[in-house]
């Protein structure tokens, strides 16, 4: 029997849990393609929301277990799709602590959080993650045009699963670009209405004046 594609997070711990807490039924539909089962491959819909984001969470853990969570940022499009199942983005000298290089080095499991805070979506990415030093060029991905930020090397993230969250308790959040945009579209709207309040005063009818007796 093909081992489920959840059990890469629902470990016999977990499924223990699930049923003290009676979610195990419920939870065993992941475990089934015709019920909704978590993929292994991007489909369209996750290639078009991984290229709308221009931030997203990653996590390593040490040999040892010891996790860390790393954030990276950048231009829309700067986690790029290789292929069905790999993911590159190109990795930028920081504060010089290098744990999540380190960390892959010793343990290649890692995870990739994705948000859309606006619309309220996440998205857990599941898999194995690479340093490779140097190929930024080579693998043409995107980088900054900032010339103080200098790609040191690319890391690769090959998916093993991935599920989308249900929106309970994201907070709506809009960034930058959106307020700019939503900002710029109701200046437009109200300089159209400024435009129509001036032609429609120019139209009225004047009223006489009336002088008041002393």
């Amino acid at each position: 029997m093909r081992q489920p594609v959840s059990d890469i997070a629902f470990t016999p711990a977990v499924k223990l849990v699930q049923e003290r807490m009676g979610t195990r039924t419920r939870c065993a539909r992941f475990e089934h393609d015709e019920e909704g089962g978590w993929q292994t491959t991007l489909n369209a819909w996750l290639r078009a929301f991984i290229a709308e984001r221009d931030s997203f969470y990653l996590a390593t853990a040490s040999a040892g277990g010891q996790p860390y969570i790393q954030h990276r940022g950048g231009e829309p499009g700067f986690l790029c799709v290789l292929d069905e199942r790999t993911l590159a983005f190109a990795d930028y000298s920081g504060n010089g602590q290098y744990i999540t290089v380190g960390n892959l080095a010793e343990n290649p499991k890692a995870f990739i959080f994705l948000m859309d805070y606006l619309n309220r979506r996440r998205v857990k990415l599941w898999g194995e993650a690479s340093v490779v030093e140097n190929d930024a060029e080579r693998l043409h991905l995107p980088t900054s045009a900032d010339p103080r930020l200098r790609p040191e090397r690319v890391i690769r993230f090959r998916i093993a699963a991935w599920d989308v969250n249900c929106q309970a308790h994201i907070p709506r959040k809009a960034g930058e670009r959106d307020v700019l945009a939503a900002t710029e579209a109701m200046r437009r709207r109200i300089a159209e209405l400024e435009t129509e309040l001036a032609r429609l005063g120019g139209l009225a009818p004047q009223r006489p004046e009336v002088e008041l007796e002393a």
